[in-house]
C-alpha cells in the first residue's frame, strides 16, 4: 500500500520540491502585508472626511478620487505576484455637485460611516446587512459590493480590514481541519458532504492537513461528481475546492491560505473553453478589478491539470461531445492570448492556440462519453500519477 501511494504521488512530490525551491524567491518578490491597526484605518477615513469638510469650508463642491479598477492601463504584471495595481494609477472622480455622481457620493459616505463604526467597535457586518440598512439609497446589492471594493482600494487596505464580510459561495472538502476565529472547529473530511468556505478567511487558524495537493474545480456539478465518486478518499490525502464558476473573494483567499499554510501543488480542473481558462487565470494571476489586493488573492504556482485542448485529441473524445467555438468564444480566446501573463506560459499558449485551430471546446462532463466514471477512475488518477499538467 505504501509503495503504491508513493508511486501515485511521485510526480507531485517532484513538483512540490521544485515549488519549494522557488518559494523563497517568490516571497522575496512579494510585499509582506502587515496587519493594519484599527487606528490607522480610522485615521484614513477621518482624512477623507476632513478633505470633504475643507472643501465645504472653502465653498467648494467636495470631490472623491477613486483609483480606476477597470482599466488594464492601471495594472502591471509580476510573475511572482500576478496582476497588481500600479502605484501611479489613474483615478475616476465622484463629484458631489454633479447629477450623475451625487448619488454615488452619498453611497460612499454612507458606507464609510458604517465601516468607521464597525472598526471602532471591533465588530463585523456583511455586505448584505449594509444593503438592507438602506435599500432605497443603494438600489441593489451589486452597488454595495462595488463601493466596498472602491473604498478598500481608496484607503489602501484589504476588504477584511474594513470589517465587512461577504457570504461565501464556495465549497471545500478533503484532508483539512481548522479553527474559525470564534473557536468553531471545522472538519472537511466527510466524504459525502462539503463544507462552505469561511466568510472570514483571515480569522482561520490551527490548520491541520496532510494533503499532497489541492485541486481547484471550476464548476459545482463537477465538484459534486468528485464527492459522489469519493475522489478525496481514492486519492487521499488531498483537498478539493470550488468557487462555483467565477470565484468569489473568499474562495480565492482560501486557496491562497492553503498555499501559504501547506506549500503543496495546487492544480486547476476547468472546462476546455475560454471561460474555464479565464477562471483559472483569476485564481493564478488575479483580476484587474481586485489587482490592488493581488498579494493576498493570487497563487502564481497554480498548474493547469485539465481539461486540456490536447486531451480532446489524445483521448479521442467523441465528436458529438465537442462544441463549436462561438464568435464570442473566439473573441475571448484572442483577448486571453493578448494578456501580459501568457508570455510567461508558452505551454498554455500552445494549448489555447490548439483550441483556436480546432475551433472546438468541451466541458469536463464530455469525458463521460468515453466511460461514465472516466474522470475520477482514469483521467485524474493518471494525470496526477504521470505529471500530466502544464
Amino acid at each position: 500500500m505504501g509503495s503504491r501511494v508513493a508511486e501515485l504521488f511521485s510526480e507531485i512530490d517532484k513538483l512540490q520540491a521544485k515549488l519549494l525551491d522557488n518559494v523563497e524567491l517568490m516571497r522575496d518578490c512579494q510585499r509582506v502585508e502587515e496587519e493594519i491597526k484599527h487606528r490607522d484605518i480610522l485615521t484614513r477615513i477621518e482624512n477623507v472626511v476632513l478633505g470633504i469638510v475643507t472643501s465645504l469650508s472653502k465653498d467648494e463642491a467636495p470631490v472623491l478620487a477613486l483609483p480606476n479598477r477597470s482599466s488594464w492601463a492601471n495594472v502591471s504584471f509580476d510573475s511572482a505576484v500576478g496582476l497588481q495595481m500600479c502605484s501611479e494609477s489613474s483615478v475616476t472622480t465622484v463629484r458631489s455637485d454633479c447629477a450623475s455622481s451625487v448619488t454615488k457620493f452619498a453611497q460612499i459616505l454612507k458606507i464609510l460611516m458604517v465601516v468607521y463604526k464597525l472598526v471602532q467597535s471591533n465588530s463585523y457586518s456583511t455586505k448584505r446587512d449594509i444593503y438592507y440598512n438602506d435599500t432605497q439609497l443603494f438600489g441593489s446589492q451589486k452597488t454595495v459590493d462595488s463601493i466596498v471594493d472602491d473604498i478598500s482600494c481608496m484607503l489602501k487596505v484589504p476588504r477584511r480590514a474594513l470589517h465587512v464580510l461577504a457570504t461565501s459561495k464556495g465549497l471545500i472538502s478533503g484532508d483539512l481541519c481548522y479553527l474559525e476565529e470564534d473557536g468553531t472547529r471545522i472538519d472537511c473530511r466527510s466524504s459525502s458532504a462539503a463544507v462552505a468556505v469561511s466568510s472570514n478567511i483571515g480569522g482561520i487558524r490551527n490548520i491541520v492537513s496532510s494533503a499532497k495537493f489541492v485541486l481547484i474545480v471550476e464548476k459545482d456539478a463537477t465538484f459534486q461528481r468528485l464527492l459522489d465518486d469519493d475522489f478525496c478518499t481514492k486519492l487521499s490525502p488531498c483537498i478539493i475546492i470550488t468557487g462555483k464558476g467565477v470565484p468569489d473573494v473568499n474562495s480565492r483567499l482560501m486557496v491562497r491560505k492553503l498555499w501559504d499554510s501547506l506549500l503543496v501543488p495546487i492544480f486547476a480542473l476547468v472546462d476546455a473553453d475560454p471561460h474555464g481558462i479565464e477562471i483559472m487565470c483569476i485564481y493564478k494571476y488575479g483580476s484587474v478589478s481586485l489587482s490592488f489586493e493581488a498579494h493576498s488573492l493570487t497563487v502564481p504556482s497554480v498548474m493547469w491539470l485539465g481539461l486540456l485542448p490536447s486531451d480532446l485529441q489524445r483521448l479521442r473524445v467523441p465528436e458529438d461531445a465537442l462544441i463549436p467555438l462561438t464568435k464570442r468564444d473566439e473573441n475571448k480566446l484572442n483577448s486571453l492570448l493578448r494578456r501580459p501573463y501568457l508570455t510567461s506560459q508558452p505551454a498554455w499558449q500552445k494549448e489555447m492556440e490548439l483550441m483556436q485551430q480546432s475551433k472546438v471546446k468541451a466541458e469536463i462532463q464530455s469525458l463521460a462519453s468515453i466511460v461514465p466514471d472516466f474522470l475520477t477512475s482514469i483521467y485524474l488518477p493518471n494525470k496526477l500519477r504521470y505529471g500530466g499538467w502544464v
